[in-house]
């Protein structure tokens, strides 16, 4: 369907691209589009990285002596207000 594209057809496809979206916005756009690509790259070498090098923990030992100290945020990315969550229940105390 698409093998019989030749270069006054390409050059025509680019002229009603450019016609629709305008010249001074097509940087922008490639701009943009360029960084997706480059951070979706680098997201998916990060996972084939991960997967590769996940630790295989023996099947005799606790999870919870290698797993990291849990913590509650108030909102995803809120660092600011993160407190550090027991196993234990500890009374709250209420401020008046």
């Amino acid at each position: 369907m698409f093998g019989r594209l030749g270069a006054p057809e390409i050059i025509l496809i680019l002229v009603v691209v450019l016609l629709l979206f305008g010249a001074k916005r097509l940087p922008d756009m490639a701009r943009g589009l360029g960084k997706s690509m480059r951070i979706l790259k680098s997201e998916a070498k990060a996972m084939k990285s991960d997967d590769s090098a996940a630790p295989q923990a023996p099947a005799d030992a606790p999870a919870d002596a290698q797993a990291a100290p849990r913590t509650i945020q108030a909102a995803p990315g809120d660092v600011n207000s993160a407190r550090p969550v027991s196993d234990t229940q500890q009374p709250r105390q209420t401020q008046s």
